[in-house]
């Protein structure tokens, strides 16, 4: 350890370039999928947007608990549904998956597609569920 900040001291210019580097990689992946909303911003594009949420899980998961007026579309069949989607381009759509990691990478897609109002649910259903918000169950 104590060699790592020696390194760190005698090479300050280089380690910073690395921690700029980093920041700026994670801040752009970040970026790629979407913007995220909250869930309480999730709320908001609905009720003043009528914004599309899209759940991307699997259909077990989404019948065991979803989020009120969201659609089942997994993501391996997400590419099926870009025409779909494309029809209503003005519309927002807010992607919701498990814990937010997979919703950047679906947003990405549909962004490629040309869909420009994507978001993604920050935290997933999981940030959902810590929240203590509602969820609807199919059986």
């Amino acid at each position: 350890m104590e060699q790592f900040l020696t390194f760190l001291l005698n090479h300050y210019l280089l380690a910073g370039a690395f921690l700029t580097l980093v920041t700026l990689f994670f801040v752009n992946e970040m970026g790629r999928g979407g913007q995220s909303v909250t869930p309480q911003g999730l709320s908001l594009l609905v009720n003043k947007e009528n914004a599309r949420v899209i759940d991307i899980r699997d259909g077990a998961e989404f019948r065991n608990g979803h989020i009120a007026g969201s659609e089942s579309i997994p993501y391996a069949k997400l590419n099926d549904h870009i025409a779909q989607l494309k029809t209503e381009a003005d519309r927002p759509i807010v992607v919701v998956c498990n814990i937010g990691q997979t919703a950047g990478a679906a947003g990405m897609q549909l962004r490629t597609a040309g869909l420009t109002r994507v978001y993604k649910l920050d935290g997933g259903i999981s940030g959902w569920k810590g929240q203590s918000l509602p969820l609807v169950r199919k059986k």
